[in-house]
């Protein structure tokens, strides 16, 4: 205790507080002395905490500093019987109370600054359901809670910048750099003028000059609007193939719209999704996991030297003879069984990397018609934008 008090008197003898305690005059504070000492503190913290506690009830005072100790997250020690001890002691002044509270908050001033200053803006309020009906309060209480996540995003972007290692040296050099370079210039266009002014009908010809930078920027400004322009035109017509191409795709389903067809391509097309959702992408999905896992454990291993190596090229060496060895008794044996059973499971291999080649190559041809569509599509605007008429295809001369 005698530490903790010292510690406590030293820190409010510092900057900010300048109490100008000793052990004895701070350890002969009265109850409410030591409250509104307890008070400067937390106000040092969170600026709104000024007040002076004689000119407000006990009952507020407690349960404002509650309040910010639990923002805080001062954690009092003890269980839940304790927390009523606490709060009356609290109330009361009490030293056994007061002053590790003082000692938490003293040794952590600074964070506690960052911690309280943040609390303004993310401890979100809660609105209750009933009043998330009213469309007026929904919407307000979105853009609320928009603004908040802005509100991290800045605060994130700032620190960062705080920390990334540009100094106020550096960027007063460069104020300092630009400020001669802006006196350089501003001394030639002066000399310039000068020599201008000796030219005959110097005014009439600044005039035409500015009048052509004029030109010159709307000129500049016509051809972004004649670009952007085309770039919207390039995409509606896109936009329109895309359609019209859909619409042809309706046409030719509606022209094969016999119930046996439509039920046969259905049931094709749910026993490939089945099969890439029930065997291919766990199969890819475990290989993945196991890679991941592999390659974690390389990471977590320390780094290996040349004599760990020949260790661990040895090991393998001695495994890959234990199961030649085992390998050689096994076809010795040639059990007829397990002959046949590892006929099986051959097949059922082979099969299965079959069904997944043909898989993958369904996919690769889904891809590439897909990609052929969009050529076509890129070449049939090109050749309209040349002769301004589409090019039919086959089954469209057809």
């Amino acid at each position: 205790m005698s530490d903790q008090i010292k510690f406590i008197v030293d820190s409010l003898n510092k900057e900010p507080f300048r109490k100008n305690y000793n052990l004895i005059t701070f350890d002969s504070l009265e109850p409410m002395q030591l409250l509104q000492v307890l008070n400067d503190v937390l106000a040092e913290i969170d600026p709104k905490q000024v007040v002076d506690i004689r000119e407000e009830m006990p009952e507020q005072t407690a349960k404002r500093m509650l309040n910010l100790l639990g923002i805080l997250k001062y954690k009092p020690p003890g269980n839940a019987t304790d927390m009523s001890t606490f709060r009356q002691g609290l109330v009361i002044g009490s030293k056994p109370v007061i002053y590790p509270v003082l000692h938490w908050l003293l040794q952590r001033t600074n964070e506690l600054k960052k911690r309280a200053y943040l609390a303004r803006f993310l401890i979100k309020l809660e609105v209750p359901n009933e009043f998330l009906q009213d469309e007026t309060v929904a919407d307000t209480n979105k853009q609320y809670e928009e603004l908040m996540e802005a509100f991290k995003a800045l605060h994130k972007e700032c620190q960062q910048l705080k920390t990334s290692g540009f100094s106020t040296a550096e960027i007063r050099r460069d104020i300092s750099a630009m400020e001669e370079e802006k006196d350089q210039l501003i001394k030639r266009v002066e000399r310039l003028k000068k020599r201008v002014e000796t030219v005959q009908n110097h005014q009439q010809m600044l005039k035409i000059a500015r009048q052509l930078r004029v030109e010159k920027e709307r000129e500049e400004l016509l051809t972004q609007q004649k670009q952007e322009q085309k770039n919207q035109l390039f995409h509606a017509v896109q936009r329109l193939q895309r359609i019209q191409n859909q619409l042809k795709s309706m046409r030719h389903a509606a022209a094969d719209a016999k119930p046996e067809s439509l039920m046969k391509r259905l049931e094709e097309e749910i026993k490939f999704n089945s099969y890439m959702v029930t065997e291919k992408f766990p199969k890819e999905l475990e290989n993945k996991k196991k890679e991941l896992h592999f390659l974690q454990k390389v990471v977590s291993e320390p780094a290996m030297g040349h004599s760990d190596l020949l260790e661990l090229e040895s090991k393998i060496n001695e495994i890959n003879t234990q199961i030649n060895q085992l390998i050689e008794k096994k076809m010795m044996r040639n059990e007829p069984i397990e002959g046949k059973l590892s006929l099986y499971r051959q097949q059922a291999s082979i099969i299965s990397r079959k069904k997944e080649a043909k898989a993958e190559e369904l996919q690769e041809a889904k891809e590439k018609l897909a990609s052929l569509e969009k050529e076509v599509s890129v070449k049939t605007n090109q050749t309209r934008e040349f002769d301004g008429t589409e090019v039919l295809k086959g089954d469209e001369r057809d």
